[in-house]
């Protein structure tokens, strides 16, 4: 009996999975250009999501993309924030929010 052996072909590498996180940032974030900054930043990490103003005086984002890129985000830029905001705490939590890579990253209005 013949058996011929299937090719050993290996299969081309899985993309990452996405990595999606809804971050509240406290403390003197409104009015110092925080959300452009935001914007700004998330685009350059090709992260998709969305950041806006809460009436509470809070920043809200949700920020979706490859892993390291949110890890970014949410560690070491937003923890920090443009000059002239001070950031007193972050939250951040996993989100299961369904961003649409269509849209980018976007700003919302304050909610």
């Amino acid at each position: 009996m013949n058996v011929i052996a299937a090719s050993a072909t290996p299969l081309p590498p899985m993309p990452p999975a996405l990595k999606t996180v809804r971050v509240v940032v406290k403390g003197r974030v409104q009015g110092v250009f925080f959300r452009d900054w935001t914007v700004e930043n998330a685009r350059q990490l090709a992260l998709n999501g969305w950041v806006r103003n809460r009436r509470d005086g809070t920043v809200e984002a949700v920020f979706s993309g490859k892993p390291e890129s949110v890890q970014e985000m949410v560690d070491r830029r937003c923890r920090v924030g443009p000059p002239a905001a001070v950031v007193t705490g972050l939250d951040a939590f996993p989100s299961d929010e369904e961003i649409d890579p269509a849209q980018g990253f976007q700003r919302k209005p304050t909610a």
